[in-house]
């Protein structure tokens, strides 16, 4: 996995080094002190992973992330615990309080490694005719075309499928998009997916599917230009 960290303590920067060195799936191409000047690489460079401080000069961590309109996988760094909520609202893979162990970074990596496995491999199915969703112990199956629209419901994923009841699971919808074959499905808002072949009509603030009316969010504009 190719990754970069973003924090203003340069010693900061230096654990997440040394943590990142001995970790033999994680390559960790670039560090900033600025996150400006890491938006202007991002631009410029495919990244799979983010480490990111919260708290920093100028632009915090959670209004970085938010000016991303694909953000990849990331894993917030900081000091400051009360920020942990915020930081998993805006679908954070995981929390490193600082100061953290090697095993304590491992294990975010082990979590990062994961799904960005899943990605992979729902990129390389061309057209999946199902993906299995997982509910408790069990793994139920699910047509990819007779999802409608996902929604992020507390501590749920809810599911709207066509012609039958919705399913609820408990999957973070970050791992349900890993999932869908991104040429069928688009992220409009932090709590939302939808089927683009199941979008009726939109305009600049939501999209309609049926009756239902789904937000845009600011950050996912760029989803206007894809449907």
């Amino acid at each position: 996995m190719i990754a970069i960290a973003i924090d203003d303590e340069p010693i900061a920067l230096d654990i997440v080094k040394s943590h990142a060195s001995k970790v033999s799936f994680i390559t960790l191409q670039a560090v900033f002190t600025n996150a400006f000047d890491a938006i202007a690489y991002l631009q410029q460079n495919e990244v799979d992973l983010i480490f990111l401080d919260i708290k920093m000069p100028d632009i915090n961590g959670i209004d970085f992330l938010n000016s991303l309109s694909n953000p990849p996988l990331v894993i917030f760094t900081t000091a400051y615990a009360e920020h942990a909520v915020k930081g998993f609202e805006l679908n954070a893979l995981d929390y490193l309080l600082k100061p953290f162990s090697l095993a304590r970074f491992l294990k975010a990596c082990n979590k990062a490694e994961e799904l960005h496995s899943l990605r992979k491999k729902a990129v390389a199915t061309s057209q999946p005719a199902y993906i299995f969703i997982k509910d408790g112990y069990e793994q139920i199956k699910v047509a990819i075309d007779d999802i409608l629209f996902i929604e992020a419901a507390g501590n749920y994923t809810q599911i709207s499928l066509l012609n039958n009841p919705s399913l609820s699971t408990r999957m973070p919808i970050s791992e349900m998009q890993a999932l869908l074959p991104a040429q069928k499905f688009i992220r409009t808002h932090r709590a939302f997916i939808v089927a683009k072949g199941a979008v009726t009509k939109f305009d600049r603030n939501q999209i309609w599917i049926g009756e239902k009316i789904i937000p845009i969010g600011p950050t996912y504009a760029q989803c206007l230009l894809e449907l």
